[in-house]
């Protein structure tokens, strides 16, 4: 088991508690940005092209820990941008577990190995280490050689020092099913708690826009990625999310339910889209026209979207929602899904090769130092 009893306990009592008080929409991850500049720049992100200006912005830790508190989530996802850029990220985190909150502290690992020694290992406390495949794929889809070997070397310090570890794989058109699973056996043997795995964005502001896919297509890649499993494989994700990107079961969206919070207060509607942003939590989710939302309204930004962000909320609400969903979850977590046929119809489907790497002017944004 990849996440921990506490952990799931602490998820599994919140959300009971969400269902007998009727509560229908409510935050259970909070998306905490506190800065967007970042120490790379890959072709398929959207969440760092701004202006230098906006990018030398960032949260204190009083608005970081306000924001919290504020919608109340148990968990607390640290993405941006490059969170370990912010000169104040060690007493962010500190505070938030001193208010026992489970924190997935996301990074690209370039300054991991050189920060460590500033934090403590704690069960609240997880690095999740952006790993986007082997060197070749990595380095390729970050546009940066040589950031797979730094982030290794990141992921092993942290493991000594006896930290919570997952990598956090984000897989494009052109992936090959082949290389993900050997890269599955690779990070187990690192000695990560878990892996963390999502299909790409299609990002509007993502400078590389040929590299995303639609759900055809995310079925079947991660049909080929997840069928037949080893039982050396841990995930530190929903099972019953991981069937719906292989497509095993349908769900809706459910963005209330990872609300993301930066320097320009509570976005609208969810991480990945930026339509307006409100004051409060509360104005967020009632003033929000949520029914214009998620792959059922028909908006094209959502049609093809299968992203944790929207989906994972409505997985776990499934999962420990009803008896069914629990033995789903049970059932999943130890289910090889033996399914001959799923490598070889992702095959004879998939492109041939890897899509034209799109390259970026890094001098467009520099990051500032980290103020030690």
């Amino acid at each position: 088991m990849a996440i921990p009893i506490s952990q799931m306990w602490t998820v599994s009592t919140y959300l009971l508690k969400k269902k007998l008080t009727g509560q229908k929409r409510f935050s259970l991850t909070l998306m905490l940005e506190p800065l967007f500049r970042c120490s790379l720049a890959c072709a398929g992100c959207g969440k760092v092209q701004y202006p230098p200006h906006i990018l030398k912005r960032q949260l204190t830790p009083e608005e970081c820990f306000a924001a919290v508190e504020e919608c109340g989530a148990p968990m607390v996802a640290i993405p941006g941008g490059e969170p370990l850029l912010h000169p104040q990220i060690v007493e962010i985190v500190n505070g938030l577990i001193a208010r026992k909150k489970y924190i997935y502290l996301c990074t690209n690992a370039l300054e991991l190995k050189h920060r460590l020694p500033e934090f403590t290992p704690s069960k609240y406390l997880t690095f999740s280490v952006h790993l986007d495949g082997r060197r070749e794929q990595h380095d390729f889809g970050v546009c940066r050689e040589g950031a797979f070997d730094i982030a290794v070397e990141g992921i092993k310090e942290a493991v000594q020092r006896g930290f919570r570890v997952t990598t956090n794989a984000t897989f494009f058109d052109g992936t090959d099913p082949k290389l993900v699973r050997g890269f599955f056996d690779d990070v187990m043997k690192m000695g990560v708690e878990g892996i963390i795995l999502s299909p790409g964005y299609s990002y509007e502001t993502a400078p590389d826009q040929n590299r995303f896919m639609g759900r055809a297509r995310v079925h079947r890649l991660f049909r080929a990625i997840l069928s037949n499993r080893k039982t050396a494989w841990k995930f530190n994700m929903s099972p019953l999310f991981m069937e719906f990107l292989m497509g095993r079961r349908e769900y809706e969206c459910s963005p209330w339910g990872m609300p993301t919070y930066n320097i320009f207060g509570w976005q609208r509607p969810c991480y990945l889209l930026q339509e307006g942003y409100a004051e409060s939590f509360k104005e967020l989710l009632e003033t929000t026209a949520w029914g214009n939302y998620g792959a059922a309204s028909g908006n094209p930004k959502c049609v093809n979207c299968m992203v944790s962000c929207g989906y994972e909320t409505t997985a776990n609400i499934d999962g420990f929602g009803s008896l069914k969903g629990f033995w789903g979850m049970v059932r999943g977590t130890f289910n090889k899904y033996n399914d001959l046929d799923a490598m070889k119809s992702f095959e004879e489907a998939a492109t041939s090769g890897q899509t034209p790497l799109t390259q970026i002017k890094q001098n467009d944004r520099v990051p500032e130092e980290v103020n030690r």
